[in-house]
């Protein structure tokens, strides 16, 4: 049996993941790996709640802010350089944390990923073009003709995962859910899952609480400073895009406030979705999610 594993702490945004994290790393005495997608770029440490200098020095982390917004890294990308980080980490601890609420990311690094044909390269700028001239319906309507199956489960208003998927179709000639759920999960070591669960209202209470948090910390002046690159993708996330209209002149710094508070609350709910997923996990009640989670990896201890 395997003796090397993997607990991966997942939850809403704003539902205590971070400090929960370094709790179970304490006693565990090991490291904390992120899987929080936009915790990766060093130029947007406020919007993404980024620990803090003294929280990253109560436990080691690994995969934060050590990419800029100009560079890519795929769901693909990062299997494989936590897989090789898990590898060196394993060989001194026996458990490691992971944390984030990128749920694709963490499932990668556990499940493992589909496996994809080789796409010709020429078909991604073209696709691009069509959505920047043509607009979101066009990539809609392309992926229900070609594969009405994935069509009906992807999030029909994200371009990148529309694009995603006609890359696949028009270069194969197969729908993209044919090559889904052809998953070979890793072999050196096992993983547990702890999930934290608040009621809807006290996590939006959180989630409200957090955006004041982060305009006193200086939101607002962080997103000016990456003003010249909102197109990019990394930084088409909640907190950023909503200042756009600000910029602009078309809307008031506490509609803008109010648009971040509601766009997260959307999100922390479509996290709670996926999350829901996991039948093996173990969840924990948020007032009460460090005892619960303490005592229970005291029962699971090799």
């Amino acid at each position: 049996m395997n003796s090397s594993k993997l607990i991966y702490v997942a939850g809403p945004t704003a539902s205590g993941k971070t400090r929960l994290a370094i709790a179970l790393a304490k006693a565990l005495k090991t490291e904390i790996i992120s899987c929080d997608s936009r915790q990766f770029y060093k130029e947007m440490k406020i919007g993404t709640a980024v620990p803090s200098q003294e929280e990253q020095e109560e436990a080691p982390h690994h995969f934060l802010q050590h990419l800029s917004i100009h560079e890519s890294f795929s769901v693909g990308s990062f299997q494989k350089a936590v897989h090789k980080k898990l590898k060196d980490l394993f060989q001194r601890h026996p458990y490691v944390i992971m944390v984030g609420g990128s749920g694709l990311y963490a499932d990668a690094v556990i499940d493992g990923l589909d496996e994809f044909p080789e796409t010709d390269p020429a078909i991604r700028p073209q696709l691009t073009a069509i959505f920047e001239q043509e607009g979101i319906g066009v990539l809609q309507d392309l992926l229900k003709h070609h594969d009405i199956t994935h069509y009906q489960k992807v999030d029909l208003n994200n371009p990148h995962r529309l694009i995603r998927a006609l890359e696949v179709v028009l270069s194969s000639g197969q729908p993209y859910s044919s090559f889904l759920g052809i998953k070979t999960p890793p072999a050196f070591f096992t993983s547990q899952k702890i999930v934290i669960q608040w009621d809807r209202e006290s996590l939006y209470e959180r989630i409200n609480k957090r955006v004041d948090e982060m305009m006193a910390q200086g939101l607002e002046k962080e997103v000016k400073s990456l003003q010249a690159h909102l197109q990019l993708n990394a930084l088409q996330t909640v907190g950023y895009q909503e200042w756009i209209p600000y910029f602009e002149g078309e809307r008031s710094k506490e509609e803008v406030i109010e648009e971040i508070k509601k766009n997260t609350r959307r999100y922390a709910k479509r996290q709670s979705t996926w999350f829901r997923r996991y039948k093996d996990a173990f969840h924990v009640n948020g007032p009460t999610a460090m005892d619960e989670a303490l005592a229970f990896i005291q029962q699971i201890k090799i």
